[in-house]
Parts: structure tokens; C-alpha cells; sequence
């Protein structure tokens, strides 16, 4: 998955604000305790970083 298309669905789904405020402030266990920015900005594959998000919060399958 393309880094763009991860904030676009972050964006589809949670709005330009929530998502931005989810990806800063949000720590994940599925990224072992990092916020969405930090496993990003660590090299994770946004298509991990993704999955963890829709595990996390109800994120609709047609947006997986």
C-alpha cells in the first residue's frame, strides 16, 4: 500500500482532523505501543500500519 493511500482511507474514514489526531496522539498495541506516526516514520509498511488501524477501530471491510 502506497503512504498515500493509507491517509486517504485514514482521511475517507475518520475526516482530515480525527485522522490527523489519531495518527499523533492514538498509541496502538497491534504497533507495539507506537502511534500511527511513529511506526510510519520507523519504517513500518503502511499497509501494516493499516491493518493494525482497522483492527483497532471499526473500520469498514470496504475500506480494508
Amino acid at each position: 500500500m502506497r503512504l498515500t493511500t493509507f491517509w486517504e482511507r485514514m482521511r475517507e474514514h475518520f475526516g482530515d482532523t480525527y485522522a490527523d489526531s489519531i495518527a499523533q496522539d492514538y498509541v496502538l498495541s497491534k504497533l507495539d505501543g507506537r502511534t500511527v506516526n511513529t511506526a510510519l516514520a520507523d519504517g513500518e509498511d503502511a499497509k501494516t500500519v493499516w491493518r493494525a488501524v482497522c483492527a483497532t477501530f471499526d473500520v469498514p471491510s470496504s475500506l480494508h
